[in-house]
């Protein structure tokens, strides 16, 4: 939990869907105020996983400390309760180095659990979770239904959070009211902007060797491991078995990707305390934005 005191100090978060510029943002940002990123993304917690989940660079990360990424092995469970325990810590070192937290991501359970101090439910029952488990993930999503639960708010995909959405019969996290002395910036686009964007991403991982991080992979973890389990891994399947082509396994991609992006907006469309902002960002309306926040809480 953050520190007795430091709730008062300011925070600020940018988030919006996949693909929007959100992480070119944050380094600007940071640059120009003083501050270091706090990665709430649920795939660059994981080591190896750099191409197909657009981590940022050696090179930027050496220019602006980018926190909780690559702190997990591909093949570890990782929940948002230990990623909410991790910020946290991070966050009250930042601030004792004299330093402004920015929280950038499109895990929209990894940020509102910060900004709105989620109390989590309580762990699973190891025999239930054993049963869960040994379940297909057809079986877990004809359970679902027949339970009356709501898939649609997370990636039914991902057996690990289908089994979770079980396992609380549909419960979600507690949450408080919006922290004090945040501020919460949202980058959205058109879907035609969006959808050439996500293209021209993709189309930017397979040059840079996406195939080949896939193979070495499974190679090492074979296809059940978790980080396999992620849009940009799990597509290529097929195509490992001749089964489908390189072309498909593109298009397949795209298309998964855009599809993360509208569950992305619809669960951020519902936070009215976001400011947001359209492509191409204006940079001097953000940078008025996040002065006139840091004043506000200097004077206060």
């Amino acid at each position: 939990m953050v520190a007795e005191g430091e709730v008062n100090k300011p925070l600020i978060a940018i988030v919006g869907p996949t693909a929007t510029g959100k992480s070119q943002l944050a380094v600007r940002l940071a640059k120009k105020f003083g501050g270091e990123i706090v990665s709430a993304d649920s795939w660059l917690v994981r080591r190896r996983l750099d191409i197909g989940t657009a981590k940022p660079s050696l090179k930027i990360r050496s220019q602006i400390p980018h926190h909780l990424i690559d702190i997990i092995d591909p093949d570890e469970n990782f929940s948002a309760a230990e990623y909410k325990h991790l910020a946290e810590t991070t966050i009250n070192k930042l601030y004792l180095n004299g330093k402004l937290p920015l929280i950038v991501g499109g895990s929209g359970l990894y940020v509102d659990a910060l900004l709105y101090n989620y109390s989590f439910l309580p762990p699973a029952d190891i025999n239930e979770r054993r049963q869960l488990n040994a379940m297909s993930l057809g079986q877990l999503h004809t359970l679902a239904l027949k339970k009356r639960l709501d898939l649609s708010l997370i990636d039914k995909r991902n057996k690990r959070k289908v089994i979770r959405l079980i396992e609380t019969n549909g419960g979600i996290a507690s949450q408080s009211r919006l922290r004090r002395n945040s501020l919460v910036i949202g980058i959205t686009m058109t879907r035609a902007e969006l959808s050439n964007a996500i293209s021209r991403r993709v189309d930017s991982m397979l040059e840079k060797g996406l195939e080949a991080e896939v193979s070495n992979l499974v190679s090492d973890y074979g296809w059940d491991c978790e980080a396999l389990k992620g849009i940009g891994y799990h597509e290529w399947k097929l195509y490992f078995e001749n089964q489908q082509s390189l072309k498909l396994t593109r298009e397949r991609i795209i298309k998964d990707t855009l599809n993360l992006a509208k569950r992305q907006q619809t669960w951020f469309k519902r936070n009215k305390s976001i400011h947001w902002f359209t492509t191409p960002v204006n940079y001097k309306q953000i940078d008025e934005l996040i002065t006139s926040f840091l004043n506000k809480n200097i004077t206060e």
